[in-house]
């Protein structure tokens, strides 16, 4: 790949690494989907971790984009198309949001997801 094309890579990925780790710290303290429901500060942490998950899926897409739907390949323990359908299904049916789905999503997902960014970024460094 180029430079400037793995530059780009890399800034995206350091974009979705960033996004993934606040996510994390927004949901340390959330112990079920009612901790998002039950406070205006648990629906200002769903929404942000929300508009978050919206901004990875894009993120990733663009990944894909830049690397001729290539890379992702190379790391089949995601479920790439799922990330990067999240944005979709969060942004076309935004009020029926399911707290429980993102919950599960901090709960079960972010933290391989983060692990396996972190592990692109090293490969193509």
């Amino acid at each position: 790949m180029h430079n400037e094309q793995n530059e780009m890579l890399l800034s995206t990925l350091e974009d979705i690494k960033y996004s993934l780790e606040l996510i994390q710290r927004r949901a340390e303290h959330i112990t079920s989907s009612d901790d998002f429901l039950e406070t205006e500060n648990g629906l200002e942490k769903l929404d942000s971790i929300a508009m978050r998950l919206v901004a990875i899926g894009e993120g990733f897409k663009n990944v894909d984009k830049l690397s001729n739907n290539q890379l992702l390949l190379n790391y089949p323990n995601i479920p790439w198309k799922q990330v990067k359908g999240i944005r979709d299904i969060l942004s076309h049916h935004y009020f029926d949001l399911d707290a429980e789905v993102i919950f599960d999503i901090c709960k079960e997902d972010v933290n391989k997801l983060l692990e396996t960014t972190i592990q692109i970024i090293k490969d193509i460094k």
